[in-house]
């Protein structure tokens, strides 16, 4: 593996090449995309380990769910400030030191004596993962050629579908042959690998000439930390006042940060990039999916165990044809990304999402496994064909120089769409009971409908930009 590649050119100005050389480019994405697999993995399975973490640590049901929580929150609460961040010291800096973070609270979380420790590692492990998450789309943008920038992201996605697609299954493997800290313990080796490989072959991206606004950075952190923490509350059924009282002051710190960042050149909350058309349409656009993935993933398993009366085993067999469809369709979606507009590969997309949710709402009152199956895979299509044509959409629509707050804006819209969802089919259950999921799969294919509808819109906004 030759030196670092040096980027330096002004922020305004393409790169004078086009990408790594192939076989830097090899070793960069291996890197990339291992770090990428290791965050988008532990959520996964720290929710199949969250019996047995509850048993040996002896902490209530209640209580060991903030295992997840914190994680959760520490990941999308810093999102932005590492984003902004990475534009000025460099994204693989930024990327680098999460995945050093990450690797090193694995450690601490695999030794944890109690739960409070844990929540300490988590927290940090949250924090390495914003650091992987944040600048991950923009380091993909000066890794692969232009030519080649749908592919890239194709392969972004197909990561991550992957790794949610065998999260529970290696989660399980895992835990049938030792304890639960194995599944943080396991991170170690793939940390330092890729931490070896990065550090070789990783580009130095352009850099900013502005200072970072640490107290905007707290405005952003706390923003959005409140808005997830309150959406949480919401789904969980805690009192009006207290989920009022933290989405009230989220608003309020992100009108607070928006003042404060009016007249800066790269705002830590991207208002100029989303005074852009195709770049708001396309982060409206994908909070609207994943908040369609959200409603889908936490009210179809209640239904089949709770309406259909199957198994958790046969609940896990029928959730994976939408991942699995997912991480196929990516790389075929990012290959047409590179011929056709974002605008139209998105809309087709959500309106095979949308027919799909609409399919799975009408389901017979005792479907056969094939009856259910082949709608669940329509949905994994739809959204597959979607991801990744929206993401080169919204990545490209973004100067160079403000990729790292694209990046950033990518992983929010679909933590926060995720969460949104998850909430919203809270909420189906509290109000219908057990027509609950129904009516979540109904409203998903609205969200869904509404998405479809903004990404055609943009063939409009812009019709000659390929969006």
């Amino acid at each position: 593996m030759s030196e670092v590649v040096e980027i330096a050119v002004p922020l305004n100005r393409l790169a004078p090449f086009d990408g790594l050389p192939p076989d830097r480019r090899r070793w960069a994405v291996a890197a990339i995309f291992t770090a990428l697999a290791m965050a988008s993995l532990d959520t996964a399975i720290a929710n199949i380990a969250l019996p047995a973490i509850a048993a040996d640590l002896h902490v209530s049901p209640a209580d060991v769910i903030w295992v997840v929580n914190v994680y959760q929150i520490a990941l999308v609460a810093t999102l932005l400030p590492l984003g902004a961040l990475g534009e000025i010291i460099g994204h693989q800096r930024i990327y680098l030191g999460g995945l050093l973070l990450f690797t090193l609270a694995s450690l601490a979380c695999a030794c944890a004596w109690s739960l409070e420790s844990l929540l300490v590692a988590r927290a940090l492990q949250g924090l390495g993962a914003s650091g992987i998450m944040s600048v991950n789309t923009a380091l993909v943008r000066y890794v692969y050629p232009e030519r080649m920038l749908g592919r890239g992201y194709g392969h972004n996605a197909l990561v991550v579908a992957t790794a949610f697609t065998l999260g529970p299954t290696i989660a399980s493997g895992i835990l049938a042959l030792g304890p639960w800290p194995w599944l943080f313990a396991i991170n170690l080796p793939f940390g330092v690998i890729a931490i070896a490989i990065g550090l070789k072959t990783l580009p130095q991206t352009p850099r900013a000439g502005h200072a970072f606004d640490f107290f905007a950075a707290l405005l952003a952190t706390s923003c959005l930390g409140l808005f997830i923490l309150g959406i949480g509350s919401a789904a969980h059924g805690a009192r009006p006042g207290i989920v009022m009282t933290e989405l009230v002051a989220a608003l309020l710190l992100g009108w607070l940060l928006m003042r404060r960042h009016a007249d800066h050149p790269a705002p830590m909350l991207p208002i100029d990039l989303f005074r852009r058309p195709v770049f708001a349409l396309s982060a409206a656009t994908a909070v609207c999916s994943f908040a369609v993935q959200g409603l889908a993933f936490v009210s179809l398993p209640f239904y089949f165990e709770d309406i259909l009366l199957r198994t958790q085993v046969e609940t896990g067999f029928f959730m994976t044809p939408w991942p699995l469809v997912v991480a196929i369709m990516a790389p075929i979606a990012g290959r047409l990304s590179d011929r056709y507009p974002a605008g139209i590969l998105g809309g087709v997309g959500l309106a095979i999402l949308g027919l799909g949710m609409v399919l799975l709402a009408t389901l017979p009152a005792s479907p056969s496994v094939a009856n259910i199956v082949w709608r669940i895979a329509v949905c994994g299509c739809g959204f597959g064909f979607f991801q990744t044509p929206n993401m080169k959409a919204l990545m490209s629509s973004a100067p160079p120089g403000r990729s790292g707050s694209a990046s950033g804006i990518v992983a929010t819209a679909r933590l926060i769409g995720q969460t949104t969802g998850a909430a919203l089919a809270a909420l189906c259950f509290g109000l219908a009971g057990r027509e609950g999921a129904t009516v979540a799969l109904a409203l998903g294919a609205g969200f869904a409908a509404v998405g479809c509808v903004m990404s055609f819109l943009r063939l409009i906004a812009a019709p000659r930009s390929g969006a």
